[in-house]
């Protein structure tokens, strides 16, 4: 399905320690990241130009691919009207090189610049984005890839990076709508966009080949959209969730959900024949069309290769011990519709009109905001189980910096993950190994969730 006026407006309507210190001096080595406004065709043709903020000016920013164990040295020139930071999202490195403005960092200023350096030690899918009044920056368009190889590539054709996001954007203007403190949106499920892209692109069309096998590396992008995908003409498997290789490949038999900041790495092996067209569908609507499509042109081999391999393990995956775990508790409540009548913001009770009089509407642990003291001070290397109860009725998706967790369910651990998508009423528990040391943020990146109140932080120390 191509985008016309007519899918445009219908899509419209749906919306309602392991790095190195910084240096306290230029790194002479450190390639520029800078932060600037551009103009770009992001709507089809025949729309106006859109004004964006991007790394490098471009949509989706510099994709930045070092092998695993490799030096990233980037600095920040920030050529925007406002201050920014940078999060490298699920890289668990230095806390200094974090990103996050106004906890590991200042926000760096108009005309100013930050150093970032830092190991990556872990293979896997990550990306970057702002990480200062991120609900409005990035959406106007401050996100890019991070892509750590492993040392030794794994058997597939081709790998294809693909960031999933969407823009709330007027038609007749071609501008991204500038109501990103919305009280509509802050109390509900997020800042939702009416125009959908992958790698800044709608309608994104691959080649391919029949039996040809990609790597696609599938992160969200968008402040609060959750993609439901299904494949067509494809068959595959996941093999990492969140940078973190699955111990076996998991077959892909129904619809894959993604939440906010959550990658998904899958293999997939192209089953449609020579002149057909495979695709990535985006499930969401009852017209189901193609986020990505691949239009399939000979064969890469007459007959499909075996299931693959998983991916090697990263360093530090080992599972946490419940029972040597200490306990702690999240209650989320807050959002329209939910029973917060008030909550402690700035150290003082605060009804929920006074609350949302001042742009807040919901609360971790009955507490608005980022508290003064942290969820959790754990020592290094201590075991966690947190408990984590969503009384709202929205979903969100959390996550945690500097460190990945799995998800416990019947005294077993799951996946290593580092976002994890709640459901409106659930109540779910992770656990972790605290062994990065830091202040480490933990929060909903249903960006205006975050800024309207869902934030508070975890200290190894």
């Amino acid at each position: 399905m191509k985008y016309t006026r007519r899918t445009f407006l219908a899509l419209t309507g749906a919306s309602a320690g392991l790095g190195l210190p910084r240096r306290g001096f230029a790194l002479g080595d450190a390639t520029p990241l800078v932060t600037r406004e551009a103009s770009l065709q992001l709507l089809p043709e025949g729309y106006p130009q859109t004004r964006i903020w991007g790394y490098d000016g471009a949509i989706p920013g510099t994709e930045i691919r070092v092998q695993q164990g490799a030096r990233v040295q980037r600095q920040l020139v920030n050529d925007l009207p406002e201050a920014t930071s940078v999060h490298w999202h699920g890289i668990r490195i230095d806390n200094a090189m974090d990103g996050v403005s106004g906890l590991t960092q200042d926000a760096v200023p108009p005309g100013a610049s930050f150093d970032y350096d830092f190991i990556v030690p872990d293979a896997g899918t990550y990306w970057y984005h702002a990480h200062n009044r991120s609900f409005e920056q990035v959406a106007r368009g401050l996100r890019g890839a991070l892509i750590v190889e492993e040392p030794q590539a794994p058997d597939v054709d081709r790998d294809e990076v693909l960031i999933l996001d969407d823009w709330l954007i007027n038609p007749e203007t071609g501008q991204i709508a500038d109501n990103f403190d919305q009280p509509m949106m802050m109390s509900h499920g997020g800042r939702t966009g009416n125009y959908v892209t992958t790698n800044g692109k709608y309608n994104l069309t691959l080649a391919a080949r029949q039996n040809e096998r990609l790597r696609l590396r599938l992160v969200n992008a968008a402040n609060a959209r959750i993609f439901a995908l299904r494949l067509q003409g494809m068959a595959g498997w996941t093999v990492a969730l969140d940078g973190m290789p699955l111990a076996e490949p998991q077959p892909i038999a129904d619809t894959l959900l993604l939440g906010p900041a959550q990658r998904i790495d899958l293999f997939v092996d192209i089953t449609a024949a020579p002149g057909e067209t495979a695709a990535l569908l985006n499930v969401e609507t009852d017209e189901p069309f193609p986020q990505v499509s691949f239009e399939v042109a000979g064969q890469s081999a007459s007959a499909p290769r075996a299931a693959p391999l998983p991916l090697p393990p990263n360093p530090r995956m080992d599972a946490p011990d419940l029972a040597a775990a200490t306990p702690f508790k999240l209650f989320m409540s807050g959002g329209a519709m939910g029973r917060m009548d008030s909550a402690v913001l700035h150290g003082e009770r605060k009804g929920f009109r006074q609350l949302a009089g001042a742009g807040y509407f919901w609360a971790l642990n009955d507490v608005v905001n980022m508290p003064d003291t942290p969820l959790a001070k754990v020592s290094p290397g201590a075991h966690v189980r947190l408990s984590i109860i969503n009384d709202t009725v929205f979903p969100h998706a959390m996550h945690l910096h500097g460190m990945h967790f799995r998800e416990v369910s019947n005294s077993q651990t799951g996946p290593m993950r580092d976002t994890l998508l709640i459901g409106a009423g659930e109540t779910r528990e992770i656990a972790f190994v605290a062994d990065n040391p830091g202040k480490w943020l933990f929060h909903c990146h249903m960006l205006e969730h975050a800024v309207s109140g869902m934030t508070t932080w975890v200290e190894v120390a």
